[in-house]
């Protein structure tokens, strides 16, 4: 359990276990030695090594015939904590009365090691869970770390967002995160809100629009009233729906659960059955009865119930490791054979934000000069286009220019009798300046320098650099990779063929994108599994009618979270290939733990039955099986990393 830390319960279970363990040994050892049934003799042989073994059985399972009595008495008769305290107080009753009519004493031992065994069998289960559940709480590190609440002194003090109040008013800094939702009391500025909508443009901010947690405030400080509590937030929400998955059960872990219900009644039947009728035919009941216990030991439905919903719950914990959150072990089996991906493009495919994606110099001049020009026009600017010019020339731009705004149209930059002109069509027309129209996709800046016409910016929205490898990785495990979005017609087609896809639909709207997925979802076949990936508020409706709904980024819309199935909180495309390793191994390994601990099972049953096992293998066939199904399950919670070229999992990944 690398990397675990045993919780207080955890350390007691586990204090006991050792304490029951070490009792048992030497009790054991002392029993096979000196023989504690010669103390008395007679028929009282039985009291010394039942009184002692009495002591290690309360010790050791206390806990299980208590939950069994509760269980009874709810009407929840027949679970392991039933078959444990019958078979083992069954153990007891027989060695009694063996002891009693002069046999040798058999029983005490066996059933002390019977609930021994579980118990270590269930420390295991909870390590294991403890563990999953412990990578899952991580998901808290996205929560924003403070709130500047605004005393009515008008001082500022840094609090939890959980402290805040409806209608308490807080600062937000530029380049801080809004931590809950509310209304701009005081101030205007530019929010970056393309992990809530998926748009790239900023959305500007002022006083009486409402903001949500999650934008990051660009350019000037704000005052915000709150208008939902910290419980209401995004955070919270994906905490409630990671409480809430293990309500979404898979239909291995239904399959389980039918099992069990019926499979538990029948085996109980069966045992008493074997007991009685051999017993009255041959009278001989003290060998019979003890086949029965042995029957009743194996067939304890443990190693399926318990490793198969851990195996699930360790793939859930695995992938939230790795920033994934996965709603329920349904979606988990049923993204293993998911096989037509959909993708929205603006913050999916493409970053949604700006970058220099071509220069184009006017003859005689030079692609530095440009961006030299264009630094100075735009450096005390913090739109995103002005961002994406800095960032390309790299380094500081020339101070001492009159700077002026010319609304719509671009800046104006001068000093000592040198003119600069930063803008669109518009201000070059304006301007008569003679400019050379750039024709690329994205949006155009023209400069010009005293009246001559220098240049052109084009600058696009950039395409996620693991986009194509992500795409590529679908494409060749034979699924359909297509892609809807709002842009128009000649941008779908250029990022379409630049990343791979198999198909795309342009110029759609929200409605139109879940008429789009309608669409598919009728024309594919029963056992096809249909993913749409995608944020924002816009697509919270095509994330919701698809058979699983991808989000991406964690701090995305309330809207988008509760709609989607699976959600990427690193906002990394690479995460659906690891959903898919991870989705993989996890069935490969249920499917392990099923066909192996029923066939160990059945094969000890049929042994059991005939006497040719005792008691002995028994306790393996539940017990040792179960610990072994839990090993293997935790296999499921291991490290995963993702190759650049994000290879899609072998059947040697899957077999790890």
């Amino acid at each position: 359990m690398k990397g675990y830390s045993l919780s207080k319960k955890e350390k007691r279970t586990l204090g006991r276990i050792i304490a029951a363990l070490a009792l048992f040994v030497v009790l054991f050892a002392a029993d096979k030695t000196v023989v504690l049934g010669s103390v008395f003799h007679g028929p009282a042989a039985w009291v010394l090594p039942f009184c002692l073994y009495l002591a290690v059985y309360l010790l050791i399972g206390y806990d299980v015939l208590w939950r069994a009595v509760r269980n009874i008495a709810h009407g929840q008769v027949f679970d392991e904590n039933f078959l444990m305290c019958l078979a083992t107080l069954g153990a007891f009753a027989l060695a009694i009365y063996r002891g009693a009519t002069g046999q040798e004493i058999e029983g005490f031992d066996e059933a002390c090691a019977v609930l021994l065994f579980y118990q270590i069998g269930e420390f295991f289960q909870s390590c294991a869970t403890g563990k999953s559940r412990k990578s899952i709480s991580a998901l808290m590190d996205i929560r924003p770390d403070y709130a500047n609440l605004v005393r009515e002194d008008g001082t500022t003090e840094k609090i939890d967002p959980e402290e805040v109040k409806i209608g308490d008013t807080i600062l937000v800094n530029p380049g801080e995160k809004i931590p809950l939702d509310g209304v701009v009391v005081k101030g205007a500025s530019a929010l970056d809100t393309k992990a809530l909508t998926g748009e790239s443009l900023p959305r500007d901010a002022a006083a009486g629009d409402e903001v949500i947690s999650g934008c990051v405030n660009i350019t000037s400080q704000l005052e915000i009233q709150v208008t939902k509590e910290f419980y209401d937030s995004t955070v919270s929400k994906i905490l409630e729906l990671v409480e809430n998955a293990s309500e979404q059960k898979s239909k291995a872990e239904n399959f389980i659960t039918k099992f069990a219900k019926y499979y538990t009644p029948v085996v109980v039947i069966v045992a008493a059955l074997l007991a009685v009728v051999p017993g009255l035919i041959t009278s001989d009941w003290s060998t019979w009865v003890y086949r029965a216990l042995s029957f009743l030991v194996v067939s304890c439905p443990c190693a399926l119930v318990i490793s198969i919903p851990l195996s699930f719950f360790a793939g859930i914990g695995a992938a939230s490791r790795h920033g994934i959150l996965i709603k329920g072990s349904n979606y988990l089996e049923k993204f293993n054979v998911a096989n037509t991906f959909v993708f929205d493009k603006t913050g999916t495919l493409t970053k949604g934000n700006f970058a220099v994606s071509k220069i184009s110099p006017a003859p005689e001049e030079n692609a530095e000069e440009i961006l030299r020009l264009a630094a100075i026009a735009e450096q005390n600017s913090n739109h995103p286009i002005a961002r994406s010019v800095a960032v390309r020339y790299g380094k500081a731009a020339e101070g001492g220019y009159t700077l002026t705004n010319i609304a719509g149209k671009g800046i104006s930059a001068s000093k000592e009798g040198e003119t600069i002109l930063c803008g669109n069509e518009k201000l070059m027309r304006e301007n008569e300046i003679d400019y050379v129209a750039e024709s690329g996709l994205g949006t155009v800046v023209y400069v010009a320098k005293n009246g001559r016409f220098v240049g052109s910016l084009l600058i696009s929205d950039e395409i996620k650099p693991e986009a194509k490898d992500v795409v590529e990785n679908l494409n060749g495990m034979g699924c359909k990779t297509i892609m809807l979005t709002g842009d128009n017609e000649a941008i779908a087609a250029d990022v379409a063929a630049k990343i791979g896809l198999t198909g795309y639909k342009a110029s759609l709207l929200p409605q139109n994108k879940v008429t789009e997925v309608e669409s598919m979802l009728k024309e594919k076949k029963q056992k096809d599994v249909l993913c749409f990936v995608g944020d924002g508020i816009n697509d919270a409706p095509v994330l919701m009618r698809s058979d699983i709904g991808i989000a991406m980024g964690g701090v995305g819309s309330d809207a988008a979270i509760e709609a989607s199935d699976i959600v990427l909180m690193k906002d990394d495309l690479k995460g659906i290939s690891l959903a898919k390793r991870i989705a993989k191994k996890t069935m490969s390994i249920v499917f392990q733990n099923i066909v192996f601990s029923i066939a160990v099972k059945v094969a000890i049953l049929i042994l059991s039955a005939f006497g040719i096992t005792n008691m002995w293998v028994a306790v393996f066939g539940d017990v040792g099986v179960a610990v072994l199904a839990i090993l293997n399950a935790m296999r499921v919670n291991s490290n995963y990393t993702v190759p650049r070229k994000c290879a899609p999992a072998s059947s040697k990944d899957a077999a790890q």
